[in-house]
């Protein structure tokens, strides 16, 4: 589902840009590339992911992407600082995690992994996405609220950071994980287990992932905190799919990621109209 929408997206948005502002285009498309081949070189992903994730970074620059154009006020600084994060902390402890058997593959993340956690990001920053955004905003009398667009991404690249870098490093930090249905304890690693140390660090990868959003986009601290609390919705609501559904075999991890950024941004999206409906 994931990529043939952003295909889609890059064929439209991709002309448009390259007929209108030719340089903004090229730059888009050949930073995107160089991160994808970066990814792959440097083993943190499949050549299948790493064409994925390009796509999915060029979508994403080219729908944030304003005139003047300039590189630090699109979602490429939130989504490095995605990347650089989620990066660093699966390479720290890997022995211990590989004795638990929990350690990412050497061959890095699978296009299936990128698109489970970047995916929605880029369909809710698509074109038809922000028309329809745009179109709610209408509608509820909201036409000069920005943060229609920019929380619902953010929000999802946040639930995305938390769930990824509260795995990698909860198990490091924290003790015994249990889960979060009953709160027995569990093995680390188990679906649906979280930790008071994995939980905190997520909320802090959270936080600063939101934090370059809001700034190099010129968002504000109220789409901070409403991107925030989105995103730690969504990543609550992973533990609760991981616990229940996944451990059950209904949906499998990609699935429960998905849906789970999907959560975020809604959420946000629901923050926002209500938040401004008391407001009037």
């Amino acid at each position: 589902m994931v990529i043939p929408a952003i295909g889609a997206d890059l064929v439209l948005e991709g002309s448009w840009w390259m007929t209108q502002f030719p340089k903004i285009a090229f730059w888009t498309f050949i930073l995107s590339a160089a991160l994808g081949i970066l990814a792959w070189r440097s083993r943190s992903a499949t050549p299948a992911a790493a064409l994925t994730g390009g796509a999915i970074c060029c979508s994403l620059m080219l729908a944030t992407t304003r005139v003047p154009y300039s590189l630090l006020e699109t979602a490429l600084p939130a989504l490095l600082t995605f990347l650089i994060l989620t990066s660093v902390t699966t390479r720290i402890g890997r022995r211990r995690k590989e004795l638990l058997g929990t350690a990412e593959s050497r061959s890095g993340r699978q296009a299936a992994q990128v698109a489970a956690n970047l995916g929605f990001a880029a369909l809710i920053s698509t074109g038809a996405a922000q028309a329809w955004l745009m179109d709610r905003a209408w509608m509820t009398g909201l036409k000069h609220f920005p943060a229609l667009l920019v929380a619902p991404f953010l929000a999802s690249l946040a639930e995305a950071a938390a769930d990824t870098i509260s795995s990698e490093l909860g198990q490091l930090v924290s003790g015994q994980p249990r889960l979060i249905t009953t709160f027995r304890p569990v093995a680390p690693g188990t679906d649906g287990a979280i930790s008071l140390g994995g939980t905190a660090a997520g909320g802090i990868a959270a936080g600063i992932v939101v934090l370059v959003g809001t700034l190099t986009l010129h968002a504000g601290h109220q789409v901070f905190w409403l991107a925030w609390i989105g995103g730690m919705t969504g990543f609550f609501f992973d533990s609760l799919m991981g616990a229940t559904l996944e451990r059950i075999g209904y949906l499998n991890n990609d699935a429960v990621n998905f849906l789970s950024t999907a959560c975020a941004s809604t959420m946000t999206i629901g923050l926002i109209s209500v938040l401004l409906r008391f407001s009037r």
